[in-house]
C-alpha cells in the first residue's frame, strides 16, 4: 500500500521519514492473542488486484510468488522477529466471497492455512474498522475466508467498541492417524497423533522425548518438536479431502500428555514452520486436540476443555460443538475461545538503497 510523505524536507514537519519515491508504505495494526503476534496490513494493493479473479488458495500462491518481499519486510528483522506473524485483509473479489473479509496468513517461513489466534484478533479488527455493517449487540458474527475455508467468529460489541473473549467455529477438523508409530533419527522411536484443524499438527507428549513441557527449556522443545515433524514428513503421506495444498504438516504440538476430559487445564507448546514457536495455545491447535479427543472418546460434545501455552501461561478454551462429515472422515465442528487485545499502530517504509530492506532471518 503506497502513501507519499508528507513535511517540507525540514525535521518536524514530516509525516514520513525518507524513503523511496517507488517503494511501498505498508500501514499496519498491530495486535496479540494470548501473547502470539498478529501484525495486520488492512490494504494490500496488489493482493486486491488479484482477488478479484482468484479463490483464495490461488490468491495465497499469487502473493507468495509476486509479493513475497512484502512477508519478508514485515515478518522479519530488524521490523519483524523470529516469532512474528501477519495477516493480509482481503475485501470482496472470489477470494473473500460470502464474507466479511477474507485473510492471507503469514509468518517467518511462508504462508499458513488456518490461524486460531489470527481469527480471534481480526474478528475485533473487522468491527472496530468498520468492516461489517450494521454490527449487532451484544455479540456480532464476523464471516471470515480462510485458506482452509469459511470461519465464524463471535465478537463481544457494544455499540462503540469490541471486547473479549472472542470465540470461533472451525472448519470441520478430523484425527488424520492416531497412534502412529515414527522413527525419530537420533531420539527413537515415538507414537504420535495427527489432526486437522485447518491445518495438520503431530501430536505427542513431550515425556515421550525424555522433556516435560512445563519445565524443559524452550530450546530443547523445539528442537525435539522439529525433529518430529520433519520425521513425519518422510514417513507418513497426508491427504486432504479438497485440495492436496492444504495436505502439508504445519507442525508438531508437544504436550503434559493429559488428554482425558479434565476441568483442569492441560498445557502445550506449539513449533510450527521453521522452528518458529507460537506463544499462545495455538488455535487451530487446540481444534485439532479436539478433534482427536472426541475421535478417541476423550470428551464429548460441549465438553469445555481448557489448554495452556507453555510459553506464556495464555488460556484457550475449546469444545467440540457438533459432528460433521467432511471427505470421507467422520469430523466435528470446535468452538475456540480466546482473548485478543491491540497493541498499537505502525507505518514501515523502505529506503531503496538499504541492502536489507526486505528483511533478513536468522534463528
Amino acid at each position: 500500500m503506497a502513501a507519499q510523505g508528507g513535511g517540507d524536507g525540514g525535521g518536524a514537519g514530516r509525516a514520513l521519514p525518507p524513503h523511496s519515491p517507488s517503494g511501498a508504505v505498508l500501514q499496519t495494526v498491530e495486535m496479540h492473542t494470548g501473547g502470539e503476534p498478529l501484525r495486520i496490513i488492512p490494504r494490500l494493493e496488489a493482493a486486491e488486484r488479484a482477488a478479484a479473479g482468484l479463490s483464495l488458495l490461488s490468491l495465497r500462491r499469487e502473493v507468495a510468488a509476486t509479493q513475497d518481499h512484502v512477508r519478508r519486510a514485515l515478518m522479519h528483522e530488524p521490523r519483524g522477529h523470529a516469532g512474528m506473524y501477519g495477516a493480509v485483509v482481503v475485501r470482496g473479489g472470489a477470494a473473500a466471497e460470502g464474507a466479511h473479509l477474507a485473510a492471507v496468513f503469514l509468518h517467518c517461513a511462508g504462508y499458513s492455512a488456518m490461524c486460531g489466534h489470527a481469527v480471534m484478533a481480526l474478528g475485533r479488527f473487522a468491527l472496530d474498522y468498520g468492516l461489517v455493517p450494521a454490527p449487532t449487540r451484544p455479540e456480532t458474527a464476523v464471516r471470515l475466508r480462510c485458506p482452509c475455508g469459511p470461519v465464524t467468529a463471535f465478537v463481544p460489541w457494544d455499540g462503540h467498541r469490541s471486547g473479549n473473549p472472542v470465540r470461533f467455529h472451525s472448519v470441520p477438523a478430523f484425527a488424520a492417524a492416531t497412534d502412529l508409530a515414527i522413527d525419530v533419527p537420533g531420539r527413537g522411536k515415538v507414537v504420535v497423533d495427527i489432526g486437522y484443524g485447518g491445518t495438520f499438527y503431530a501430536f505427542l507428549s513431550a515425556e515421550q522425548l525424555g522433556l516435560d513441557v512445563c519445565s524443559s527449556k524452550t530450546r530443547d522443545l523445539v528442537s525435539a518438536a522439529s525433529a518430529v515433524t520433519e520425521a513425519v514428513k518422510k514417513q507418513f503421506k497426508l491427504h486432504h479431502p479438497e485440495s492436496e495444498d492444504l495436505a502439508f504438516l504445519y507442525g508438531t504440538i508437544l504436550t503434559d500428555g493429559k488428554d482425558a476430559f479434565s476441568e483442569e487445564p492441560t498445557t502445550n507448546i506449539c513449533v510450527f514452520a521453521d522452528e518458529q514457536v507460537d506463544r499462545s495455545p495455538t488455535g487451530s491447535g487446540v481444534t485439532a486436540r479436539i478433534a482427536l479427543q472426541y475421535h478417541k472418546g476423550l470428551i464429548q460434545l460441549d465438553q469445555t476443555r481448557t489448554f495452556r501455552s507453555s510459553t506464556t501461561g495464555s488460556l484457550f478454551t475449546g469444545k467440540a460443538v457438533k459432528e460433521a462429515k467432511f471427505g470421507n472422515y467422520n469430523a466435528v465442528i470446535v468452538e475456540v475461545s480466546g482473548e485478543a487485545f491491540y497493541t498499537g499502530t505502525a507505518t514501515f517504509t523502505v529506503e531503496e538503497e538499504d541492502p536489507l530492506k526486505h528483511g533478513f532471518f536468522f534463528k
